[in-house]
């Protein structure tokens, strides 16, 4: 994964952000495998929603999530898949397509 460092991206309270599979991160942010795992699982979720779909849906969803009770950036199915998994380093070679789709509770 290609890491950008600078201090424009992302917003204060996001150590990282992967827009268009590529990393950005603040000067001092710690990068670790867990974080670069998360990141990765968010890439091939972009990968298989044909990024633009990928962004879509994710606005969608977090304005819906918005009027819904508890966090709405971490209920979005994307996150709570990467947030689930980021500690498992071999997921990416066992996850099914779509898998993102089993976080779509409530």
């Amino acid at each position: 994964m290609f890491i950008v460092r600078n201090k424009y991206l992302p917003l204060k309270r996001f150590s990282a952000i992967n827009l268009l599979g590529v990393l950005f991160a603040h000067p001092g942010a710690e990068i670790d495998e867990r974080l670069l795992n998360h990141e990765r699982i968010h890439t091939r979720q972009m990968l298989e929603m044909l990024v633009v779909g990928f962004y879509l849906w994710y606005v969608i969803e977090w304005l819906i999530r918005l009027t819904m009770k508890g966090n709405a950036y971490r209920n979005i199915s994307f996150e709570r898949e990467a947030y689930s998994n980021e500690g498992n380093l071999n997921y990416l070679k066992q996850r099914k397509l779509y898998s993102w789709l089993r976080y779509m509770r409530q």
